[in-house]
């Protein structure tokens, strides 16, 4: 028993000289959180100013547009509404197969961004509402058609159907199915312009379903981070699916979600295309600089989500309502108004793009269907593909 009790001494004793040896070498010999101090404020309090840009605030002479520049709008928007309805028509004759989401009512949001950036130089990624922004990019309408009839001829050589289309020359990067998942991606297209030191700027579409994925979060948060060229651009068309943005989104305000992320936030109207316009060339100067931005675009889809969708969830006499603010209309009537064009003139254009798209049909038609051996190719960049056999 005795020895027992000096062995306990002993490594008693052991354990003292090695504290006393560590505290002499400057070592901390009690807990880390009694040495730092977190500052807590006493009160916490934000003030956040966002920009808007609401409807009938701006002419094409307050943004530096020429008459022709604002007829070139008018005509992309008519061929837009013109392709699409088409294509409702198409579905039915049982032409196009898979999903269908038409752009009707959405078309100054594509229009007008696609006016306010470096056409050919800037990059732009969306959702899989993207035929509109495909066409005001300036895709050859009968290769959006073949794309849609699963053609070869198509802008994805008939692989991605209505939700995939892409084309690089363009600098139109898709088209994406899965919700959300666009986002990242075109944070990401920023980052490359950064990293190689170009002066251009990724718009990154996505509805306000989309907003409350995770992804979108992430991107965000990265983008800001890294100080990316990144506009961050939510289509509120009212509806996630069949859902209303005030039921699926504690706060409706999307645009003040930049606050978390310490960006930027503004509002414009996608119901009249000098709005939109303005709000991007605004965010794609700041952009260029290294400062993101969310916009929130408030929009009208006037079909349903999907061409199956008959969207009985519509409250009684709101689609008329909201068809009394149509951007296309509202565009025409200032057109008239200021002397740019008459009428008969706008008449003549819409023509002329109703024959567009019946020559896309027909190209759509006369395209051959993809060859069976053509499914393991635009899988890899490289010629070969060592991972599918």
């Amino acid at each position: 028993m005795a020895n027992e009790t000096k062995e306990k001494q002993k490594k008693d004793a052991s354990k003292d000289e090695a504290a006393a040896k560590a505290a002499s070498n400057g070592a901390v010999d009690h807990a880390p959180w009694t040495t730092q101090s977190i500052d807590i404020p006493d009160t916490s309090s934000e003030t956040y100013e966002f920009q808007t840009y609401p409807v009938g605030a701006f002419t094409h002479d307050d943004l530096d547009l020429s008459d022709d520049e604002v007829v070139e709008m008018y005509r992309s928007m008519m061929l837009q509404r013109r392709f699409e309805e088409r294509c409702r028509q198409m579905y039915q004759r049982q032409k196009i197969s898979g999903f269908l989401h038409l752009y009707i009512g959405q078309e100054a949001v594509s229009t007008g961004s696609v006016s306010a950036i470096r056409l050919g130089e800037d990059t732009v990624i969306t959702a899989y509402r993207d035929h509109g922004i495909g066409l005001a990019m300036g895709m050859d309408p009968g290769e959006c058609m073949a794309e849609l009839f699963g053609k070869a001829d198509g802008c994805s050589r008939g692989k991605g159907g209505s939700m995939h289309f892409f084309d690089a020359e363009k600098r139109m990067f898709g088209g994406h199915g899965i919700v959300g998942a666009q986002i990242p991606v075109g944070v990401g297209i920023a980052f490359a312009h950064k990293y190689k030191g170009e002066e251009n700027v990724c718009l990154t579409y996505f509805g306000d379903g989309a907003i409350n994925q995770g992804a979108f979060h992430e991107a965000a948060n990265l983008a800001q981070l890294y100080e990316l060229p990144v506009v961050l651009v939510c289509e509120n068309n009212q509806y996630g699916m069949g859902t209303s943005v005030e039921r699926a989104s504690a706060e409706p305000d999307l645009y003040k979600r930049a606050s978390s992320y310490r960006m930027p936030g503004a509002i414009a109207s996608g119901m009249d295309v000098f709005s939109v316009h303005k709000a991007i060339k605004d965010a794609t100067e700041m952009a260029r600089t290294g400062q993101p931005s969310l916009l929130e675009v408030r929009t009208y889809r006037y079909q349903g989500h999907s061409i199956s969708d008959p969207a009985k969830y519509r409250a009684e006499g709101e689609l008329d309502d909201r068809q009394s603010e149509d951007a296309i209309v509202r565009l025409q009537r200032y057109i008239v108004e200021q002397g740019i064009a008459s009428d008969e003139d706008l008449e003549a254009i819409d023509e002329e793009v109703k024959q567009d798209v019946l020559d896309a049909i027909d190209f759509a038609e006369n395209s051959p269907e993809p060859a069976p051996e053509t499914i393991y190719e635009d899988i890899y960049v490289q010629d070969d593909y060592p991972f599918i056999a």
